[in-house]
């Protein structure tokens, strides 16, 4: 295969997983213009069309698709190898593409961004925000952090965060104008902000245990969100009563008596967060590096880049 065979593909693989050739280009460092140039020259020389084009949209064709199948599983192989023999000369490099739900990386991802980069300076990090439990092995991620009860099968598994107690939680005006619950059943009866779940798009029926005893509760109540910080601020405001799973401003208005714990006897624990990549793969180093980071572990130093000098001593 000619170089220029596999940057063609390459270019073909990324509009496909991205269904969008803006974003395709801004992935690669390309232009879409010429992103778009290479895809027509890639169809030319295969004699196919590879791409349905809309105004709004972008898909593979029927042989696209096909042609898309059997050759990622290879790309990936070679690009595995490539990172491989990076590291072996002494440098981590490549691109690292993960998925990860907006809490995950509120909490775990963005407080290390820059220790990772110092580590790992030669790494593009490309982090998707996705609260949708999108697959991450068909949409070519290298790995996923998801909540524990959420993991897809045939993965590995590394758990990031322990777990974690939902929290109801009202703001004292709010109770003091409709009173506290004192059991479950009780919320039939309050205003309530809930969730609405990603993966179906369902309203969440509330969890509650207390001595073996086990009770889901349908509520109802001014909003309904999929953002755990919108639901927290309606809290605050006085809108409700709000289950929170592991959100840090909940902990800051609670610390601060700007929210109070009700039925804190019948709150569950939930699953932490994990990362997870496919068991057939062989992690990367990046990927290796990627999860040293986030769980705190000690980073090698990073090594200068090829073409600068390296920063001389106080002693030199």
């Amino acid at each position: 295969m000619r170089g220029s065979d596999f940057a063609e593909l390459k270019a073909f693989a990324a509009v496909v997983e991205r269904s969008s050739f803006a974003r395709a280009a801004e992935h690669l460092g390309l232009s879409p213009s010429a992103l778009s140039q290479t895809i027509r020259q890639l169809e030319a020389r295969l004699g196919v069309r590879l791409l349905n084009r809309t105004t709004r949209s972008v898909a593979p064709t029927a042989i696209g698709a096909q042609l898309y199948a059997r050759f990622e599983p290879l790309m990936q192989d070679m690009e595995a190898a490539v990172a491989e023999a990076t590291a072996a000369a002494g440098r981590t490099s490549g691109t690292l593409r993960i998925n990860a739900p907006a809490m995950a990386v509120r909490q775990l991802v963005a407080p290390r961004l820059g220790r990772f980069h110092r580590a790992h300076p030669d790494v593009l990090l490309d982090i998707v925000v996705d609260d949708a439990l999108r697959d991450v092995v068909g949409s070519r991620f290298d790995a996923g952090i998801r909540v524990g009860g959420r993991l897809e099968k045939d993965m590995i598994s590394i758990r990031l965060t322990p777990d974690v107690t939902m929290k109801a939680v009202a703001a004292p005006a709010y109770l003091a104008r409709a009173g506290t619950p004192r059991s479950p059943s009780d919320l039939h009866g309050h205003a309530c902000i809930n969730w609405r779940l990603q993966a179906d798009g369902q309203t969440y029926r509330w969890e509650f245990q207390k001595k073996g005893r086990r009770q889901e509760i349908e509520v109802r109540g001014p909003l309904v969100t999929n953002q755990a910080r919108l639901g927290a601020r309606a809290a605050l405001q006085g809108l409700g009563i709000l289950y929170a799973f592991d959100e840090e401003l909940v902990d800051e208005a609670l610390a601060a008596g700007d929210l109070v714990r009700v039925l804190e006897d019948w709150s569950i624990t939930r699953p932490g967060f994990y990362l997870y990549y496919p068991h057939r793969r062989h992690p990367q180093h990046a990927l290796t590096g990627f999860i040293d980071c986030l769980l705190d572990r000690d980073l090698p130093a990073a090594r200068p880049r090829r073409g600068k000098a390296a920063p001389r001593s106080a002693s030199s």
